[in-house]
């Protein structure tokens, strides 16, 4: 995967920017607040078809303008794309080779992307919350499909606990619409489990090697996931049915007094550990920078296994939140395979070899100039 091209339009505090992208690795260097991390955040837009930094469509629009642009063209291999959002204070566009796509999933994959920023260690020490968007997230660019049933999933959710409020407040039971939704949600968490419980046996393993390398084998690295309800990764789908019906017959009653869904994958989590040590809980800030490296550098390494394709890779001002060893770990994890888009308040630190195979922006109040 390769961005040969970006364009942006009123997209925050960049009027007007065209970049070319020839080269593997892309230095954008500044003071803070000048409109580094909006390069990078455009990128992951184009790719994942939202922000990383906000739900709002209307706070990536320049101050005062009615809409923003964003554009790219790509190469998957051989074959070259146009990508293009456009963003309004009542939606996107997402549009493909000209041809707009009315379901995000049918847009998602057209453009793979990693992106590691100091917050995603909220990814370790965070809430459960956190674990699982990065999940969806990263499942949705290798299963497009997965993220139409989380969509699903989500609505449905939402009009379950309505009717579990209505019934709670009224005690008129429609016993009918529930079992109707009981079905569909049974139906979508098994899909959903399913496709967790792969993907994270995948990552685990991926994630350990990395892992055992930055650490040089002195701690072990592991990964579980963690289900709402008594289900394992090798029961099929027929027993997490019958695990499902099961616990909603069981709680109905406290769900109807909560008025909340209180089992599926939206309550679910993700266990990381070292040596078995819960490390959301216990581990050192170096322990949990370490886990969030490898399971990012882990990422970059499945998206090419399940696509064919490396992703590009956005960083968004990590060198300096990282030590000389884990730095050399990640630049040398990239070298020769991925396209890299990296933010940066300065270039000390940042080896000569590494400096003479790149290019230079300087970033100033949204102005983006080449360093020649």
């Amino acid at each position: 995967m390769h961005v040969e091209q970006l364009e942006l339009k009123q997209f925050r505090n960049i009027r007007h920017l065209r970049l070319d992208c020839p080269g593997e690795l892309h230095l954008f260097v500044g003071p803070n607040a000048q409109g580094k991390t909006n390069i990078l955040e455009s990128l992951y837009v184009l790719a994942i078809g939202k922000s990383h930094r906000t739900y709002s469509h209307k706070e990536m629009i320049q101050w005062e303008e009615s809409a923003a642009f964003l554009k790219a063209k790509v190469w998957r291999g051989e074959t070259a794309g146009r990508l293009e959002i456009r963003l309004t204070p009542k939606g996107k566009k997402v549009i493909r080779n000209g041809v707009e796509q009315r379901r995000l999933s049918d847009y998602i994959g057209s453009l793979t992307a990693v992106l590691f920023a100091p917050e995603d260690l909220s990814i370790v020490k965070g809430s459960p919350q956190v674990r699982r968007r990065f999940l969806d997230m990263e499942i949705g660019q290798v299963s497009p499909a997965y993220l139409h049933s989380l969509s699903q999933y989500n609505k449905l959710i939402h009009q379950r606990n309505r009717l579990l409020k209505e019934w709670g407040k009224k005690r008129t039971a429609d016993a009918v619409m529930l079992d109707v939704m009981n079905e569909q949600l049974i139906e979508l968490s098994t899909y959903l489990w399913a496709k967790r419980f792969a993907f994270v046996e995948l990552l685990s393993g991926r994630a350990k090697e990395i892992h055992d390398s930055i650490t040089r084998e002195r701690e072990n690295l592991s990964l579980q996931y963690r289900p709402s309800i008594p289900i394992r990764a090798e029961m099929d789908k027929k027993e997490l049915r019958e695990v499902m019906e099961k616990e909603l017959g069981r709680i109905r009653e406290r769900e109807v007094i909560r008025g909340n869904t209180l089992v599926g994958p939206h309550r679910d989590d993700l266990r990381l550990a070292a040596d078995g040590t819960d490390l959301h809980t216990y581990g050192s800030q170096g322990q949990q920078r370490t886990a969030a490296l490898s399971l990012k550098l882990a990422e970059i390494e499945l998206i090419h296994q399940e696509t064919g394709h490396y992703p590009i890779l956005l960083l968004d001002d990590v060198l300096s939140e990282l030590d000389d060893f884990r730095k050399t770990q990640l630049l040398e994890a990239i070298r020769g395979k991925v396209q890299t888009f990296v933010t940066t308040t300065g270039l000390e630190g940042i080896d000569r070899e590494t400096l003479n195979r790149a290019r230079i922006y300087r970033v100033r109040q949204g102005s983006i100039s080449e360093q020649r």
